[in-house]
């Protein structure tokens, strides 16, 4: 699944591979970019990727998150097995790396 949104003048693309997320984690993505974008206010786009992996025991989902501003794109991955945790997470990643620019 791939869709492609405009939030704030953010461009978000988001690619689950192999699996469809309901409208509860796709809310979850735009209150997360929008609290980024309050946050640093130069951010162009955000390139989103889950992925579910069934056949391993633990651990099975992954949200990796890359944004698009002006110099090195800071990116944030996870591990785990609630994609709202996962977010959040890579949430705070990311917010990291923009309070050292």
């Amino acid at each position: 699944m791939e869709y492609t949104e405009n939030i704030t003048g953010i461009k978000i693309n988001v690619q689950a591979v192999d699996i469809t997320i309901g409208d509860d984690v796709k809310d979850t993505i735009r209150k997360s970019i929008a609290r980024l974008s309050r946050f640093y206010d130069r951010i162009k786009w955000a390139d989103i990727y889950l992925e579910d992996k069934k056949e391993k025991k633990t651990q099975q989902k992954q949200v990796s998150i890359r944004l698009g501003i002006p110099g090195n794109d800071p990116f944030a991955s996870e591990y785990g097995n609630n994609f709202h945790e996962l977010l959040t997470n890579v949430e705070d990643k990311l917010r990291k790396q923009l309070e050292r620019r």
